[in-house]
């Protein structure tokens, strides 16, 4: 989840849009939420690398970064689109960076595996290439991280304004099978009909509605410190407004934090309506978090999936006009 200026950076290392990898230890996520405890085996953790990126640390560019993202099937990944923007493929900046990009590796596993993957530090400030040969071989070789065959972003999106068409897709290069053997549980995450969010506009709807969040990131921040990230929890919210950002309604949704929220490193992570038991069964994805109003995490916006453009991207993101 970036902050509202995208390029902004500070103590919690929002660069690109996500959690910039300074640490690599497990911790909690979700601002007051509470452990998962596998109930959203099909949310996992995102780890990707942006040749063009700064990182601080090293003399020439590339940075690895964090989002998170639901399964939808067993082999492709909804996600916010400023965590598909102009990743890697195979290491070199892609020819459009809204498709194409290959060095993301998805994990679902709730506290994600890094054991495998040497500290930055012993590579700064020279061997940033030699970082990226080294964790990417790694990360091939793991068997709980799954690499992308493929990156997409919504085709109307422009990173200086990225709150707007934020949403991206992965398609892995082999499958995820989490089939339990029930065949009355929904193995993965389910798409909205056109303007389902619609529903909730009254009032009484909105007081009725209940949400939750899921995600890896930070479970604190300030602008001097920021704590936790890493493992998968959960946090259930009210839906407080349809006007996100800078005026912009219908784009963007502002969920409540009074009983956990959002924060860094939760980009791309699921908002499902859990209104009803029955609804709840279905795992159905309403928004992805988006964005922060500062480094505090105390509000923060989730760009809703159910607009029709988004709607005609995610049924066939290979097939958008990126021209």
């Amino acid at each position: 989840m970036p902050p509202m200026n995208k390029y902004l950076t500070g103590a919690a290392a929002c660069v690109a849009g996500a959690l910039l990898l300074t640490p690599l230890s497990p911790a909690s996520a979700i601002v007051k939420g509470v452990p998962d405890n596998n109930e959203h085996p099909y949310v996992g953790q995102l780890l990707f690398y942006v040749p063009e990126a700064q990182d601080s640390r090293f003399d020439d560019p590339g940075g690895w970064f964090n989002c998170t993202g639901t399964l939808v099937d067993e082999d492709t990944v909804v996600t916010a689109g400023h965590c598909t923007y102009a990743v890697g493929m195979e290491g070199r900046k892609p020819a459009d960076p809204l498709y194409g990009g290959t060095d993301v590796w998805f994990s679902v596993e709730e506290v994600p595996d890094y054991s495998m993957l040497k500290p930055s530090s012993t590579y700064a400030p020279k061997r940033n290439a030699d970082r990226y040969r080294d964790w990417s071989a790694a990360l091939d070789k793991s068997s709980t991280w799954y690499e992308t065959e493929s990156t997409f972003t919504h085709p109307e999106y422009v990173d200086a304004q990225f709150l707007l068409h934020d949403l991206g897709v992965l398609e892995l290069s082999e499958p995820i099978d989490l089939d339990d053997g029930n065949p009355a549980t929904q193995d993965y995450g389910t798409l909205p009909e056109v303007n389902y969010l619609d529903k909730f506009y009254s009032k009484r709807a909105k007081q009725r509605g209940l949400f939750e969040s899921v995600g890896y990131g930070l479970e604190g921040s300030s602008p001097k410190s920021s704590f936790g990230g890493d493992t998968r929890r959960k946090a259930n919210r009210k839906l407080l407004s349809f006007k996100g950002a800078y005026g912009y309604r219908n784009i963007a949704v502002m969920f409540s934090h009074n009983n956990g929220g959002t924060c860094f490193g939760d980009s791309g992570g699921p908002t499902f309506d859990i209104t009803t038991s029955r609804i709840a069964a279905q795992n159905l994805i309403v928004a992805v978090t988006s964005f922060g109003n500062n480094y505090n995490c105390n509000a923060s916006g989730s760009y809703r999936l159910d607009q029709p453009d988004d709607i005609a991207f995610l049924a066939d993101p290979a097939g958008a006009d990126y021209s």
